[in-house]
């Protein structure tokens, strides 16, 4: 069994077939999902989707990217949710420095409140970082008593090693399933397994067998195949340790 530790199944790509999509992914041994919010206009239905399926999970954050949909009273609006609906994790939420157009400034503002809302609630993080892997790992060192995961990471593997000794996990997903991402691949096949979270991004980040696709957490067993035969370990052994370190994380039941 395993664990989807980002997917977005809130989202609109999936309203025609989300049931199917739900069924598909428990026949590919998809145990539970991590269900990150983007914005406050998505916190509703997204609680209604996790209430109405138990192997959902909700995270409510303001996502980077998303910036014009956001106010500086939605970080009270966020904080009012959390503490009444007491979700697995705060975010998504971080810096993306690769979209022209995000004012970096502001990204900073909403993301060092989330972690402050974090630490309240004790909650992990759940974290975007595009051209931004050096900032996120200076802000998460210097506000401290912070858990969570890099999702997609794309950083160096000295970068990753600085995420560890701060007890983050990476999110490892579709751009592992491309051999041209030497990097990447290289750091799933040596990183400390205790770190190693798979994910999807669903809908986005088609794997290479799918270019083009929409995305789906059934998808997941394929990028597992992936980080197995690039570790050379025991496929069982991967499972159990990846599932372990998510219900860790996010406090899932076993």
């Amino acid at each position: 069994m395993l664990v989807d530790s980002h997917c977005h199944l809130d989202a609109s790509e999936f309203d025609a077939d989300r049931d199917a999509v739900l069924a598909r992914a428990q026949a590919a041994g998809v145990s539970a999902q991590i269900v990150p919010a983007i914005a406050l206009a998505g916190f509703s239905k997204l609680r209604g989707l996790c209430t109405a399926n138990p192997t959902l999970h909700p995270a409510y954050g303001l996502h980077p990217m998303y910036l014009a949909e956001h106010l500086p009273g939605h970080l009270d609006a966020l904080r009012e949710w959390i503490d009444r609906e007491r979700p697995v994790a705060v975010g998504e939420c971080g810096l993306d420095f690769f979209v022209e157009g995000l004012d970096h400034d502001t990204q900073r503002m909403y993301f060092l409140r989330q972690l402050e809302l974090a630490r309240e609630f004790d909650l992990p993080v759940i974290l975007h970082a595009r051209r931004a892997v050096e900032e996120v790992i200076v802000t998460i060192r210097r506000s401290g008593g912070l858990r969570g995961v890099v999702h997609s990471y794309s950083g160096s593997e000295e970068q990753a090693r600085q995420l560890w000794k701060l007890g983050f996990c990476l999110g490892i997903g579709g751009p592992a399933t491309y051999e041209r991402a030497r990097r990447l691949r290289g750091i799933v096949a040596r990183m400390p397994i205790d770190f190693l979270l798979l994910e999807t991004d669903a809908p986005d980040q088609p794997l290479s067998a799918h270019p083009g696709e929409r995305n789906e957490p059934a998808r997941l067993r394929e990028v597992f195949d992936v980080v197995a035969a690039l570790r050379d370990e025991h496929a069982d052994a991967i499972a159990r340790a990846t599932s372990h370190n998510a219900q860790r994380l996010f406090g899932l039941p076993s």
